[in-house]
This record gives C-alpha cells, structure tokens and sequence, in this order.
C-alpha cells in the first residue's frame, strides 16, 4: 500500500473514529495532494506526498513561532497537534552525524570542490533525504563544507 492509500484509510479510520481534529488534518493533507495532481496533472508518487508533508510541517512550525511571539498558545497548540498527525507519515528522521555522512558522500560523488558547485550537491541530497531531514540546515551545512 503506497502512502497515498494509507493517508486515505487513516482518513475512514478517524471518521469512524469521529476524532474530528486528526480528520481535519488528514483532510487538509489529501486536499493539498489532490491540489498538486489536479494543477500538474501528474499522479503523486510517496516522494511527492512527502514533499508535500514536509512543506505543511514547515508552514506549521513557521505559524507556532509567530502564535507563540503573539501570545496565542491556544492557537500554537492547534498547530502542534496537527504537527504531531503529520509527522506520522514522515520517515525515520536522520541524525546529525548521519546527515554529515550524507553530505560528505554525496560532494565526495559529484567532485564538488567550491561553493559554486553546491547546486549538484543539493540535487543528489534533496533526492536522497527528502523528508528525512529539514533541507533548509543541510544547504547551510553543504555551503559551509564546500566554502571550508
């Protein structure tokens, strides 16, 4: 069963379960999905579904960091819950020593030598830990490597 499938059982589980907060999220996922298939006529792969849940995550944590600077915790909690639903579907998330692993390998694959080379860096690793790690901090550790 792809993760496509099982985010829509999960979906029929929570409604039969009537836990109205976990199908809200999971109804946010598969309309976010069913957005990016209609607007790219394209059928998602779990690759894509993980992208997918990654930028939501993303756009949470960005959203507690302004409700807790507002002092709206009631609303941060709302967002962490959700969080929580997401993360579900994310893969094992990666040690900072594995993702230097990673790293090392991967400049090691493509002959990068400089920081303008980051972009082939980026691309293999994107590739191979996508959802696996916050994309955001392993560019910061690849230009620090490459510029180092």
């Amino acid at each position: 069963m792809g993760l496509k499938e099982k985010i829509t059982e999960d979906m029929k589980t929570a409604m039969r379960a009537k836990e109205t907060a976990r199908l809200g999220t999971v109804r946010l996922l598969l309309s976010a999905m069913k957005q990016k298939e209609v607007d790219e006529r394209v059928v998602l792969t779990d690759a894509d579904v993980l992208a997918i849940i990654d930028k939501m995550v993303k756009q949470r944590r960005e959203s507690i960091a302004q409700f807790e600077k507002a002092n709206r915790n009631d609303l941060a909690d709302s967002e962490k819950a959700e969080i929580a639903v997401l993360s579900a579907y994310l893969p094992q998330q990666l040690s900072e020593a594995e993702v230097a692993k990673e790293i090392e390998a991967a400049i090691a694959e493509t002959g990068a030598g400089s920081a303008k080379e980051m972009g082939k860096v980026m691309g293999l690793l994107k590739s191979r830990l996508a959802g696996r790690t916050d994309m955001g901090k392993v560019s910061g550790l690849v230009k620090s490597r490459l510029q180092g």
